[in-house]
Formats: structure tokens, sequence, C-alpha cells
């Protein structure tokens, strides 16, 4: 499992370089926050009751440093008095909270509210940060505050971890409900075959062969990746049900059980693998994102389908052969005897009649009615497309994390709570690379631009070594170097870690508060622009560079690619797989019969992402790639399986009314399946995971009507007119032959 930078960005990009290398190496940490709450925090016995946790919380595994008030108190009373304690009158004490506000601005935010930073090694792995906050909350929950005072242990480590293991806890009886959907839509919509249920298990076998394979290959698992899994149930189930409808189909009449293998692996082999080519095709196109875990989505999905298509053949169709035997066997020692085998019935008849003919009867009123009204179909089917290809780029992006996890989620209402209290936390931080970090001229540079740059909208205040220097220096930059450092060797190691990094280097922090989730992408995009040229216009000193970096420009970067990126996959996986069924079929109308009503459901998708106001998210934005790859074996075996029944010499009419016929159900009950699966992601208290069940659910839906209301008249259509062009052309060749033969 990957969850850090590499999974947004490229490690060779110069945005991973600054950001991960140069900023958080070097000044970023993962910090807990401990925050006190009660009527004065700024008295003496709460700031000995915050000195004795923090002498506890020094003592955990794991934690590197500890930053409180009470630590800084005690370092500024031992300069004044020799004595490294915290003062015993609240006088004394309001006397250095009041007289060094730059110090005191950020952790004691008022009067009734304090903030203790509990900084943990860059290197902690997520469950050692997990173990770490354990140990916070057992301190805190056993120190010595009075009662009336209340202590959150809270920030992003904490949040992410406590959604971490609620989205995982909340997952397993959403799965559960899902494989309970999908055994009821199996046992409804499957049940003309025997074993109906058998798909399940066999595409679970495909997943575990995928869990294996990434092993194996070394692809790690990440937010989006894991969303992959749904999408191979989906995909794997139809595979199985096809290999599982075409056995049962050969079996009831086939005189050979060897010739059902082989007539199923025969036709049914290729036409699944053609459609396993187009769908791999429609996801290569997720190789092209910039997005480290969009690549692994699609590197993951690309061999997840070619395991579940693997378990189908092998597994699925020999588990069918051997339970036909058993099935015999029960049925001779129960007393039944089997029909002998004719020209007719075939070896094997106990399959019996269809069961399904209420859903074959539902398929052909929607095939004659789609033929007959075949240019209304299409026409309000291409106006929807255009429509929705047009509302698509008014869709926005969600740019706020935190709307990822329910509203009522505890670590996030204490989150927000402390946002409240002490502001936003979003910042942009500045790394500037300097000769001599005593420079007096660089300083004076920081101080100017600082100045400036907070008379700006959505740039609330800055943070830099300069305000601490300055109120070590009577409220004014010293004029020496050999002053500035001075000063440096005065001011405690905590606080000058936090903006300097040996000699040559400086960090500069813009706080824009709750910026990211006010105005979005777009406006964090525009502000960087706007502190860039104020950077070219405000020369730095000689020798001095500025690199703007931070958490809100790896977001613009990242959901940039997602956005914009969506729209290149989308028809990079559409030409893709045109251009691989021309190659397979080198025929344009089979490849246009099997790519245009999925570009169709591409368009529509758009609209229902408008319609319903649903944001892309990283993951839903892989859906128009996800469209093309499913739904593209949805057109493929349906035209297989048409330009088949033409082989037997039907007419286009009867060809697709025989397709539909004989793997109509088998589609309709893969489509609905999926869709049963998917239905349970959509009661998600998570939005992120909920919104991309209910946006799945809907294209799938739009997958099926595009496969049997779309798909049937424009193949018919373009078919029909194919005919006729090669009638008329026939014509004309043996008129022109015959005129020939009359003029020798």
């Amino acid at each position: 499992m990957e969850s850090g930078t590499e999974t947004f960005v490229s490690k060779d990009s110069k945005l991973y370089q600054d950001y991960d290398h140069l900023y958080s190496n070097i000044f970023g940490t993962n910090s807990i926050i401990v925050m006190v709450e009660g009527n004065d925090v700024e008295s003496a016995d709460i700031m000995k009751s915050v000195d004795r946790l923090e002498h506890q919380l020094e003592s955990t595994e794991g934690i590197v440093g500890v930053t409180s008030p009470a630590s800084i108190i005690k370092e500024m009373n031992y300069q004044n008095t020799g004595r490294s304690q915290v003062p015993d009158t609240d006088a004394e004490i309001k006397e250095i909270i009041d007289g060094n506000p730059a110090t005191f601005g950020t952790l004691i935010p008022d009067h009734t509210h304090m903030v203790i930073y509990l900084t943990m090694a860059g290197s902690s792995t997520d469950n050692k940060q997990k173990e770490i906050i354990t140990e916070t909350e057992e301190a805190v929950k056993f120190s010595d505050f009075p009662p009336s005072y209340n202590l959150i242990v809270t920030g992003d480590p904490a949040y992410k971890i406590e959604m971490s293991e609620a989205m995982s806890t909340g997952m397993g009886p959403l799965l559960g409900l899902a494989a309970v959907f999908m055994v009821i839509v199996l046992s409804l919509v499957f049940r003309h075959v025997r074993w109906c249920l058998l798909p399940l298990p066999v595409v679970l076998l495909g997943i575990v062969y995928t869990f294996g394979a990434m092993g194996f290959l070394g692809i790690p698992l990440s937010m989006v990746s894991m969303s992959a899994f749904p999408v191979l149930i989906g995909l794997g189930i139809d595979y199985a049900i096809q290999f599982h409808n075409r056995i049962e189909e050969e079996l009831h009449k086939e005189g050979n059980k060897s010739k059902a293998i082989i007539s199923t692996i025969k036709h049914t082999g290729p036409a699944v693998l053609i459609a396993l080519t187009m769908t791999a095709l429609g996801f290569f196109s997720l190789f092209t994102s910039t997005v480290p875990m969009i690549q692994d989505f699609g590197k993951l999905l690309t061999i997840g389908i070619l395991m579940c298509y693997l378990a189908a053949m092998f597994v699925g169709v020999v588990t069918v052969y051997i339970f036909d035997d058993f099935s015999k066997n029960l049925k001779s020692k129960k007393g039944k005897n089997e029909p002998k085998p004719t020209e007719t019935n075939a070896d094997h008849v106990s399959s019996g009649k269809p069961k399904n003919n209420l859903v074959k009867h539902f398929l052909e009123k929607i095939n004659n009615f789609s033929i007959k009204n075949n240019l209304l179909i299409l026409g309000i089917a291409t106006l929807l497309c255009i429509g929705g290809i047009y509302a698509d780029e008014s869709v926005g992006a969600q740019t706020d994390t935190t709307s990822f996890a329910p509203r009522d989620l505890p670590a996030l209402m204490d989150l927000n709570h402390m946002k409240d209290i002490t502001g936003g936390t979003d910042t942009l931080n500045l790394i500037i690379k300097v000769k001599d970090n005593a420079d007096p001229e660089v300083l004076e540079w920081i101080d100017r631009f600082s100045e400036h740059e907070t008379q700006r909208q959505h740039i609330e205040s800055t943070l830099s070594i300069v305000p601490l220097i300055k109120e070590y220096n009577g409220g004014t930059i010293p004029e020496t170097r050999d002053e500035i450092e001075a000063i440096y060797n005065e001011i405690p190691e905590s606080q000058k870690n936090r903006y300097v990094y040996g000699r040559n280097m400086l960090l500069l922090n813009l706080n824009i508060g709750n910026a990211v989730s006010d105005i979005e992408t777009t406006g964090i995009e525009e502000l960087t622009g706007i502190i860039d040229k104020d950077i070219q216009w405000m020369q730095v000193p000689p020798g001095v560079t500025v690199t703007i970096t931070g958490n809100p420009v790896v977001y613009i970067e990242v959901l940039g690619a997602l956005t914009d990126g969506r729209i290149l996959m989308t028809y990079l996986g559409l030409f893709l797989v045109l251009g691989g069924l021309l190659v397979v079929y080198r025929d344009w109308l089979k490849a246009l019969a099997a790519i245009i009503p999925m570009f169709i459901v591409t368009g529509w998708s758009g609209l229902v992402m408008k319609f319903l106001g649903i944001l892309y998210t990283p993951m839903t934005a892989t859906m128009g790639a996800l469209i093309i790859g499913i739904g593209c074996e949805y057109s493929v075996l349906m035209m297989e399986r048409y330009f088949e029944e033409k082989d037997h010499g039907a007419d286009p009419l009867q060809a697709i009314h025989r397709t539909s016929e004989n793997i109509g159900a088998a589609l309709l009950a893969s489509g609905s399946t999926v869709i049963g699966g998917f239905a349970a992601l959509t009661i998600s208290p998570f939005p992120l995971i909920g919104d991309f069940g209910t946006v799945t659910v809907i294209d799938i839906v739009l997958v099926l009507i595009a496969t049997f209301m779309v798909f049937p008249p424009f193949i018919v259509l373009m078919d029909t007119w194919r005919e006729k062009r090669r009638g008329i052309q026939a014509s004309q060749a043996k008129a022109n032959n015959v005129k020939g033969a009359d003029t020798q």
C-alpha cells in the first residue's frame, strides 16, 4: 500500500523534487496536534499541566519533538532568570506571552485555546503513526488538567488514519451486501442455466490470481487502484457468464461432451479474447496519465482482466463440465434415467428448456422497438451525446479532500473545530536558497516581500525566521551578519529549525487559510502565478533563488492531470480501441459498430454528472476510460454473435434477433450483476465511495441501454446499407461485363 507523494506525482518530475526532497524531507514533518480549551489557558497551573504532559509525551517512541507554549516559556524564562522552569505566577506567564506575539501567535490563538505540536519522524509508517496517536490519546486521558478543560487529539495524521480505518471497516459490510445483491441478481436473471451462482467464485479466483500477480510484479495499491477490484469483478463475471452460458448451450445440443467443450472454446474463447483486448486498449489510455496511481490503476485493470479471463476459460468451463457428470450421476442414483442420445437432443439434455422466456421476451420487445424506430433512437442518442460532451466541460473537480469523508466522522469534526479556532492550515511554502542565511539583505527582502504578500487576498499571514529575529532585536533586523549570527544562537533550536536549514536554505510560509476549498484549483493556480510574478517584480538579492511548493501546488498538478487528462484518456482510449478493431477485423463497419455506441455513452455520462451535480474525484475521473473498456466488451460480444449468425445464413434482421435471443440474457445478467454489486457502494457514508458507486451504476445502465437499444438499429442500418451498396456494385459490374461481351 502506498499513499505518499509518489502516488500523486512522478518521482522524476520537478514538482516531486521540489516538494518531497526540498520541502518535506527538510522542513516538512507529520504533526499530531493536542488542542487544549478552557476558561484561561495562560495560567501558571495550566502551563505546568502542559509541561507534565509534554514530559510524558517526549518519552513516546516515534515522537522526535514536542513544541508547546510551556516549553518555549521555560526556554525564555531560563534566558531571563537562569531557571528552566515554568514561572509560578499568572502575571509572569502573561508577561512572557504578551511580550512575544510572533512566537506565541500560532500556539495560543486566544485566551481559551492552546495548541501543542507533537512532531513525528517523516519516515513513520501508517502503523507507527497509529501507535503514536493511540499512546497520545492514552496520555491525554490520564493527564491532570482541571475537569473544566477539554483536550482534543487531532491533526492531518489522526484524520487520515481514522478515515482509512473507517473506510476499511465500512467496506466489509458493503462488499458483503454487494455479494448478496449479486447472488440475488444472478438467481433471477441467469436462472436459465444450472449452477447459476458459479460465476461468482470463478471471478473471485481471478481476483486472487490478480493479487498474486501484483505482488509478483511489485505493483502497489493506492486510493485509486483499490477501486479497480469492483470493476474487475464486473468484467470478470461477464467472462465467466459468457463461457458458462455457451457451454450450457452446447451441452444442450451437442451429441458429444468433448465437442461441447471444443465448440465453446472455439467460438466464445476468441470472441471474449477480442473483447478483452479491446477493453485492455481502452484501459491502456490510463498509462498516459501523469498521476502514478492512475497508471497503477491501468496496470491493475489490464492484469486483472487477463487473470479473470483465464479463470473463466480454464476453471469455469471445466467446472461446468465436471458438474455435468455429477448431475447425471445424481439423477441416476435417484432413479431418473437419462434420455438416450439422438441427433436432435444430443448427449445431454439435463439442462432442460430455457427458463428465461420473460427476459427473452423483454429483449425481443426492445429489439423490435429500436429497429422499428431506428432513426428516432439514433437521433435522440446522438443529440444527448453531444449535449453531454458540452455539459461535461463545466463539471468541476473536488479539491477539498476532507469532503471525501462523512461530515460526522469524529476525526474530521475535531480537525474542522481546530481550523475554526486557529484558522485554515493551508500554506504555500517558499524555499529560499541563499549563499548565507545571516545576510541582512536577504532577511530584509523576506520582510518586505512578506509584508507585501499579506496585502493580497487569501494570504492571511506569513511565517519565517524574520519575525523571531526582529523580536530578539527590539523590532528591527540587525544591520550586520555577526549580530544576526548571535541572535541565531539565542533562538531555541525547536523554533529555528522550522525556518532555517544549514547555512544556505530558508523557508517562508504563506498561510492561505481555507483557500484550497474556497477558491478551488483554478484560484490556487492563479494565486501561485501572482506570487511568482511578485517574486520577479520584487527582485531577490543576487545569488538567491525562490521555489514555490507545498500541498496546494501538488493538488493543482494532480487535479489538473485528473480533470484535463481524463478527456485525453477518453479520446485516446477511443482511438486505440478503434485501431485495435480495425487491425483485428479489417472491416470499418465492424470497428465502428463496436465503438460508436460506447462513444455515445461517454457523452451520456457527462450529462449524468452535470445533472446530479457530482464533481470529479480521483475515482470518478477515470470513468471515461472505464466506459470505453467495459462497454466495448458488450458491443464486441454482440457483434461477434451477430456475424456468426450471418455466417449461418441469416439476414441482418434475423441475425440481430438471434443474437439477442442467444446471448442477450447472458449480457443482461452480467450487467445486472455488476449493477447489483455497485449498488451496495451507493449507500456508503463516504461520498468518495458513494459517488463512485452511483456514477458506475448509472453508467453500466447506460451501457446496457446502448447495447440493446443503440447497437441493434445501428448495426442493422449499417449492414443493410452495405449489402445494398454491394448489390448495386455487383449489378453494375455484371452489366459492365455483359456490355463488354456484347461489344466484342
